[in-house]
């Protein structure tokens, strides 16, 4: 039932309990159940006619909740994988080096098969913590979390990539940080996925306006949505919605067969850029 119907509804209600109680005063002179349900119309009829004062709906708070909540999920994550099956993968190895030393030869292949798997998977189980949760973050900064990143992540591939910064980025807000290492991570990942690029170049600049990031590719390139997340881009549009709440915005220049570059600025808040000047003369 639509709020129009809904105080239509009280207003017929109320208006004849009235009613029937005003008739029942002209016989016994009783004014007191009149009198309340006059009030306790007038009541619902203010609350019910202001909607809009009662609920609102902030997409950006919003927004800010929904990332806020996948980063507390992404740690959450980042500790289980970490804590607990890291540890049982670490206790399956040394179990597996047990029988193996006490297992006959002709069962030897076997055992060191099973070790080698086991270190891959321990290992890829440690890489995708480190992805959910970049606690380098905050000990190495993010010249450096980024840098680890790449060499990780394109270790295998026969990309040829290059960091650039030749500024120092002491004094950069925690939260700019992460969404620059988000943005570069979803980038990476779409171009691993999508493009089959041949090259890759990742700059990062401290601007007085802000703290800029450029990632580019030779790939294949694509045709941007103008409404990502409607159409189906979920890692642009999320890349976008990172930088909106922190007042920056993100711009994707992208063709099929002509690469991708995509750019985002974060603008520095007052504090933030007394304390990116500051180091930036220490």
């Amino acid at each position: 039932m639509s709020p129009n119907k809904a105080m239509g509804w009280v207003a017929i209600v109320c208006l004849g309990t009235t009613a029937c109680n005003t008739a029942a005063w002209l016989f016994n002179g009783s004014v007191l159940w009149p009198l309340l349900n006059v009030v306790v119309f007038l009541i619902c009829w203010y609350g019910m006619s202001r909607p809009n004062q009662t609920i609102q709906f902030q997409p950006h708070e919003l927004a800010d909740h929904m990332l806020q909540v996948q980063e507390t999920e992404r740690h959450r994550l980042s500790r289980e994988l970490h804590d607990d099956i890291g540890q049982m993968l670490t206790a399956a190895k040394l179990k597996s080096v047990w029988v193996q030393r006490r297992a006959s030869e002709d069962l030897h292949p076997h055992c060191v098969m099973l070790n080698s798997i086991l270190d891959e998977t321990l290992a890829k189980v440690r890489d995708v913590s480190a992805i959910l949760n970049p606690r380098q973050l905050a000990s190495l900064g993010l010249e450096a979390s980024l840098r680890a990143h790449l060499v990780q992540t394109l270790a295998d591939t026969p990309i040829l990539w290059s960091l650039e910064c030749r500024q120092r980025l002491a004094g950069i807000p925690e939260e700019m940080a992460v969404a620059a290492f988000r943005i570069t991570q979803e980038a990476v990942t779409n171009m691993l996925r999508h493009a089959q690029a041949k090259n890759l170049l990742v700059r990062i600049q401290r601007l007085p306006e802000g703290l800029a990031l450029s990632i580019s590719d030779d790939g294949l390139g694509f045709s941007p949505a103008l409404d990502p997340g409607a159409q189906g881009q979920r890692g642009m549009a999320g890349m976008a919605e990172r930088a909106a709440l922190l007042g920056g915005h993100v711009t994707v220049d992208s063709e099929p067969g002509h690469g991708t570059h995509i750019k985002a600025l974060f603008p520095w808040a007052p504090r933030a850029r007394e304390r990116a000047d500051i180091s930036k003369h220490s």
